[in-house]
């Protein structure tokens, strides 16, 4: 009943200039992440109303030679039916995936993922999220193949498909001494369904207001 988050939020993706300018001029041209360690599972991701986390993100991608300019692309967002993991309803639901998929892992042979350490990380926040990202991955596939096997024998489905995955984290070490504050606090967004994407936009800069006189 209160899963439709219908509201209008904004978000911003840290990226290079260049994909910047392309989605803003074609907006069309989105390319999902499809990374195993994503942290919300596979999609487009969106740093929620957090313009100088975004930009922050592609200066770190910046000094490691992954991209050439840094920047940030806003995007008007309605999330849609959301996996919403700031709901103990949703972070219920994915508790209970896990089992099952740990018996396919065990019946294959196969080691579960594991998340861990990546290697620059001073604050030991394990931001290679392989197990998490499995694991909602494998959430997703059980809900869509319910879905379509459902409609192909009844003709309807009261089961839903996500549009998009939120999340809260903490990272980046304490903001002064002894604090629970972590220096890189946020919520992602993870987009599914490109629909739930209304519009890009470049972001403005900041003025002062009121004017003076």
């Amino acid at each position: 009943m209160y899963d439709v988050r219908p509201n209008t939020i904004i978000g911003f993706h840290g990226c290079d200039l260049s994909v910047r300018n392309k989605l803003i001029s074609d907006p069309n041209t989105v390319e999902l992440s499809s990374k195993p360690y994503d942290w919300l599972g596979n999609g487009f991701y969106f740093w929620e109303n957090n313009y100088t986390r975004a930009l922050q993100w592609a200066q770190d991608k910046s000094d490691r030679g992954e991209i050439a300019h840094p920047s940030v692309v806003g995007a008007v967002l309605q999330l849609g039916n959301c996996c919403d993991f700031l709901d103990s309803k949703f972070t219920g639901l994915i508790e209970t995936y896990y089992p099952a998929m740990e018996a396919e892992y065990l019946a294959a042979q196969k080691a579960l993922p594991k998340n861990v350490e990546a290697r620059d990380d001073q604050h030991k926040d394990k931001l290679v999220r392989l197990l998490d990202c499995a694991t909602i991955e494998y959430m997703h596939k059980v809900i869509t193949e319910t879905y379509f096997g459902d409609i192909a024998t009844e003709n309807h489905s009261r089961t839903k498909v996500f549009d998009s995955v939120r999340g809260a984290f903490s990272e980046g070490g304490p903001a002064f001494p002894g604090a629970g504050i972590q220096k890189k606090s946020h919520i992602q967004v993870c987009i599914r369904n490109l629909n739930c994407i209304k519009g890009f936009f470049i972001p403005r800069d900041e003025v002062d207001f009121p004017l003076p006189l």
